[in-house]
């Protein structure tokens, strides 16, 4: 096993810490990050370093931001009368980035896991309620992945919000764009026609 110097050491343990970083990434981007200029790295540095310390919790929906509340939720061109519950931030930022949904989203911070050992209790449940309680909001879509865990949370928040006279939808679920149907699950293909639209 090859020994490195401490500090390079330090910084591929550090990289291997990422999620989806293994050790081969890990040192690939440690040796690159010893030949970029030092003003670059120290950039990057700050750039981590402003990102963790200036960066909250929207207050109303629980998305990433600077201030009290985030750039989504203070952009009065989206409609206020949708929400979108996720699952974690970067399930809003996909669906956001998608270009297609323009109303507003609520964070949860996880799903329902019972083996995990959380609950709704440890979940934005009860801020999205008392979200609801204003009036605003005409549908709440859920779009949790279609896991176990996922589906758990789903129903469980459609049973809370259809008694408030809401519209609650599902994101549809099954196949893929450019999928072929001989490579899908059982599962995935039954979605697929249950989520059928008209043409």
């Amino acid at each position: 096993m090859q020994r490195y110097a401490r500090p390079l050491q330090r910084l591929i343990d550090s990289l291997e810490c990422l999620p989806g970083i293994g050790p081969k990434s890990a040192q690939r981007l440690a040796l690159h990050l010893l030949r970029i200029p030092i003003e670059q790295a120290e950039d990057l540095a700050h750039a981590i370093l402003e990102a963790r310390v200036q960066m909250r919790q929207c207050d109303t929906c629980f998305n990433l931001a600077e201030s009290a509340r985030c750039a989504v939720c203070d952009d009065a061109a989206r409609n206020q009368e949708i929400i979108t519950v996720v699952a974690d931030v970067r399930d809003l930022m996909a669906l956001d980035n998608a270009g297609d949904y323009h109303g507003l989203f609520h964070v949860l911070d996880g799903l329902i896991s019972p083996m995990d050992g959380i609950g709704p209790e440890h979940l934005h449940v009860r801020e999205l309620l008392n979200r609801l309680r204003d009036g605003t909001a005409k549908e709440i879509i859920l779009a949790t992945n279609p896991t176990v865990e996922g589906d758990a949370t789903a129903l469980y928040l459609a049973r809370l919000i259809k008694p408030l006279g809401l519209r609650v939808s599902r994101i549809a679920l099954g196949l893929p764009v450019g999928g072929d149907l001989d490579y899908a699950d059982q599962l995935t293909i039954m979605r697929a026609m249950d989520g059928r639209t008209p043409m």
